[in-house]
């Protein structure tokens, strides 16, 4: 071997040597007999070394992997023998070998069974029993062995094989490891079985660490093998056992945990988990005490959670087979779980609590589907809804400021518990109701004298009911009366009680989200608006001082302004007077902090254009409000536009065009309050947008920060186009023409949707303007297109891509909105290079996307130029392109009909041959059986 190259697998070698060993692994990947010195090394243990050796069996993996059946039995046999005798060395040598050496050393003998179980090494298993005995060692290596080959054959998170198009792959895979399974079964299982039981035996009091293992491998072959071997009395005596002791019972409760989950026979299933309940139970399991081990607590309360849900799915099969008897023992001893499940769920420990979860939403599920509920089930259904009330709260320790996984973990918690809370309201909403109103009320009575986490979660309850008590279109307040009633006095207390002012931010956050989710409470009690809008607009709110608060409330301000639309106008001057501040445009030099992010200013700028469209002012006073709004933002626009052509710094050309950019979205953003009934021109607003536009369309000559400044006037086009529909048209030719100066494929992939909503929206109206940019515009995209890039820069051939798709949904929307003249009208030989791009589209590149829009566009011109009164040589081009398109572009290899948007692309092309029969008739068919199909040799008797 390179000895030179061995160094760089050090993880402390230099970069050149590291990079030299990669080299020289893949060098000894394709070499013939590479793996024969490897094989060497390890059966004679030359290399001390553990990376050499890592190394050694990579290679021999690969070789097996791979290359195998070009091995000759000689050579198969040796790396059967290499295997063993390494295995035997394992016994004798002074040192084991480090772990990750010997969880390699198992992936190569798992997959030489796989490869050989079946044909040449039937004994693979009894061959390793008969080498390892029970040397701690050996034993060591068989259990590893062991787990290698069930995550072979079992384990699903192995992702064998990468993609859908393998889809036949995974079916042979699969079916090959039911075979092997199926052999184990009938050839070895029971005598493995007796082996773990004898190593069980063996070292369940002096070597917790191969019990633990061995424990791993019943559990994770029980999923798989007659269930009898495993669920009898001296082995689970021997698992209950190991309950007992310490450093066993996590492993021992993983165990019984996937002997509960096999599946069986719903009456059987019942009495295995009864039988083993009652040994838990006599062993004092079942008490828990929070000072416990909390790891093996969760463990614990995984098992409970798998023997309250197997015990429940029984009870499923029961009543569904009508065995009313049966059911009902299996219902008693589901109850007889719920006090131990509700210790569990209460736990101060969260994972405890969350393991425990699935199993109390199927006993909820039980109870729903009961016809009337006893004294204890309520009673049950009670101390789960308090628990969750209480679990719900946020601990001491949470960091609200700089959230990490733990917190992220918490949050995850919480969606868990809220769909108990969903569950409960299902089973009984009069409960609930009364159980949140209780727990509100009394602790918004102190909330001054109260933890800020008790008074969060106190209006978090309130909030989760709008979605516990379900109702159309939110209306909590109507209909029925005890709810509506409980609901508006909670919500009254919630706004009238001053807790908006507590001094902590997941309670300012809750009281907020709670008012905005409940807004039509506000319709029936209009008089708390003032209070409300307030606390939105000072320290509470908008003006808090924690930067989160204030981005949440301005998305949440914004909501609440839109859904209160029609009781805002007695607010309206006096709230935008408010937020006037809030609304500045804080250039980069003045070094001032704004309050809001220029994200969270698009809100507030698209609530001051709801309160002002939708207020019920004349159209005159909303164009001056209107105006008062957008006026400043163009000033500034000119005066910073002005300042970038000057400006030499390259980052402070980005931070004021990042500004002339946040500009134009506010403005922007004001346009979204106008609709259908409430259009720019009604509002008498159409002036002020077309002084924007004439004030914007200039940055799309300025040479510096193109990107940027183009990317925001396009957007400003595209909401313009909609609002002030053809006033907008003059100015689109000279922002065109800009807007295609030096552009690359981003730039032109980002302009055609602009060109596409012109052409649909507008027709025949931009017909003249079509025809006059066609030619430039398709220019500009070949040139992107024939730009020379490296062949393997990934990201500009997928640009490439985007932009050939993006040109074809252009030609798809021309000729798709009747507009082929302007096609036509571009002189034969430029309409001749379309077509052929067309063509090319439809058969040439493996984009099904493309191909589905190219097949579109050539029926769309087919059905508009077909006929016998077309353009001349156009019924020539059918016959000599078009139709062998529709025939050569589902024969190419890449053609991939496992793949859905392939046959939307098939599809299209079968609409595209019908269509030509359908406007050239039995010529299409003779032309066909004549000349087109003769020509790929296709047998005349398919043919006719």
């Amino acid at each position: 071997m390179d000895e030179q190259a061995l160094l760089g697998l050090n993880p402390n070698a230099d970069a050149d040597f590291r990079q030299r060993a990669l080299a020289y692994f893949e060098q000894l990947k394709i070499s013939q007999d590479a793996w024969q010195v490897c094989a060497e090394a390890l059966a004679q243990s030359i290399y001390s070394d553990d990376h050499i050796k890592f190394f050694c069996f990579q290679v021999l993996e690969h070789q097996v992997k791979f290359k195998y059946s070009e091995l000759t039995e000689v050579q198969q046999q040796l790396i059967r023998e290499t295997l063993i005798t390494w295995l035997q060395a394992q016994m004798l040598n002074p040192q084991p070998e480090k772990t990750f050496i010997r969880n390699k050393a198992a992936q190569v003998f798992a997959l030489l069974f796989v490869t050989e179980y079946l044909t040449k090494w039937p004994k693979f298993f009894f061959d390793i029993l008969s080498v390892v005995d029970l040397n701690p060692r050996g034993v060591d290596m068989y259990l590893r062995i062991l787990m290698a080959v069930d995550a072979e054959l079992v384990d699903r998170d192995v992702v064998h094989t990468s993609e859908a198009s393998h889809y036949f792959a995974l079916t042979l895979e699969a079916r090959r490891n039911t075979l092997l399974k199926d052999t184990m079964r009938e050839q070895c299982i029971p005598s493995l079985v007796e082996s773990w039981y004898q190593i069980l035996q063996n070292y369940q009091y002096n070597n917790s660490e191969l019990t633990c293992q061995c424990l791993e491998v019943v559990g994770a072959y029980v999923s798989w093998i007659d269930l009898s071997l495993i669920a009898n009395e001296r082995f689970i005596n021997m698992l209950l056992g190991h309950m007992s002791v310490e450093v066993l019972r996590e492993e021992a409760c993983d165990c019984l945990f996937e002997i509960v989950n096999k599946g069986m026979d719903p009456i059987d299933k019942t009495k295995l988990v009864e039988s083993l309940c009652q040994v838990l139970q006599s062993a004092g399991l079942f008490s828990i005490d929070q000072e416990d081990d909390v790891d093996f607590l969760a463990r614990f309360s995984k098992l409970v959670n798998g023997m309250g849900q197997a015990l429940i799915a029984s009870w499923t099969k029961l009543i569904k087979n009508g065995d009313m008897k049966s059911a009902q023992d299996t219902l008693q001893a589901i109850e007889a779980k719920v006090a131990l499940m509700l210790q569990l769920l209460i736990h101060e420990d969260d994972d405890i609590s969350s393991n425990i979860i699935g199993f109390c939403y199927d006993y909820l599920h039980i109870l729903k589907q009961l016809s009337a509920l006893s004294d204890q089930q309520k009673a049950n259904v009670e101390a789960i809804m308090l628990a969750v009330m209480k679990k719900l709260t946020y601990d001491e320790e949470y960091n609200f400021e700089n959230e990490g996984e733990d917190e992220a973990m918490f949050v995850e918690y919480r969606k868990q518990l809220k769909l108990l809370l969903d569950r409960l309201a299902q089973v009984s909403p009069e409960l609930l109701l009364a159980s949140v109103r209780r727990v509100f009320n009394t602790t918004l009575q102190n909330w001054q004298t109260t933890r800020f986490m008790e008074v969060e979660v106190a209006i978090r309850l309130l909030y989760m009911l709008a979605e516990a008590l379900p109702v159309s279109h939110g209306a909590h307040f109507s209909g029925d009366v005890t709810k509506a009633t409980a609901l508006q006095d909670m919500m009254r207390t919630l706004v009238t009680s001053g807790v908006s002012a507590y001094q902590h931010t997941s309670v300012t956050l809750e009281f907020f989200e709670t008012v905005v989710r409940y807004e039509k409470f506000f319709a029936v009690e209009p008089q708390h608006i003032p209070a409300v809008l307030m606390a939105f607009l000072d320290h509470r709110g908008l003006r808090h001082s924690s930067p989160k608060v204030r981005s949440r409330t301005a998305y949440l301000f914004s909501r609440f302004v839109k859904s209160l639309n029609k009781q805002m106008n007695p607010f309206i001057e006096d709230v935008l007077n408010r937020i006037q501040d809030l609304m500045e445009l804080s250039p980069p030099e003045n070094g001032y902090q704004a309050l809001l992010s220029s994200d969270d200013q698009l809100f507030i700028y698209e609530t001051a254009g709801v309160l002002i469209v939708n207020s019920e002012y004349s159209a005159e006073r909303k164009q001056v409000l209107m105006r008062n709004l957008l006026t400043p933002l163009m000033e500034k626009f000119k005066v910073l536009l002005e300042k970038l052509m000057m400006a030499q710094d390259e980052d402070r050309q980005m931070a004021l065009a990042d500004c002339l950019n946040h500009a134009v979205g506010f403005a922007s953003r004001t346009s979204k309050a106008f609709s259908n009934k409430q259009t720019v021109k009604q509002c008498g607003c159409s002036e002020v947008y077309l002084d924007c536009l004439q004030t914007f369309l200039p940055a799309l000559s300025c040479p510096l920060q193109k990107e940027v400044l183009r990317s925001g006037v396009r957007t400003f086009l595209h909401r313009m186009i909609i609002c002030l529909e053809e006033e907008v048209l003059p100015f689109i030719p000279s922002a065109s023409e800009h807007m295609l100066k030096d552009c690359e494929a981003k730039d032109l992939q980002e302009f055609i949707p602009l060109i596409n909503q012109i052409t649909a929206k507008f027709k025949t109206q931009v017909s003249p303007f079509l025809q006059q940019m066609f030619m430039p515009l398709l220019h500009a995209i070949f040139e992107v297109l024939l730009l020379p890039a490296e062949e393997n820069d990934q990201s500009a051939a997928l640009e490439k891509q985007m932009l050939r798709r993006s040109y074809f949904a252009f030609l798809q929307t021309v000729t798709g909105s009747g507009m082929s003249e302007v096609i036509a009208n571009q002189g034969a030989e430029n309409v001749e290079r379309v077509l052929f791009t067309v063509i090319q589209g439809a058969v040439d590149y493996p984009d099904p996307i493309a191909q589905k829009t190219c097949f579109i566009i050539l029926s769309k011109l087919v059905e508009l130029w077909g006929g016998k009164d077309g353009p001349v040589g156009f019924a020539d081009f059918v016959y000599k392109h078009i139709v062998p398109a529709c025939f050569l572009a589902p024969l190419k290899q890449t053609f991939d009909l496992a793949d859905a948007q392939t046959v939307l692309a098939l599809s299209e092309c079968a609409v595209t041959l019908k269509t030509i029969h359908l406007k050239r008739g039995p010529e299409c068919i003779q032309y066909l059986q004549q000349e087109y199909l003769p020509s790929l040799q296709v047998a005349p008797e398919i043919i006719q």
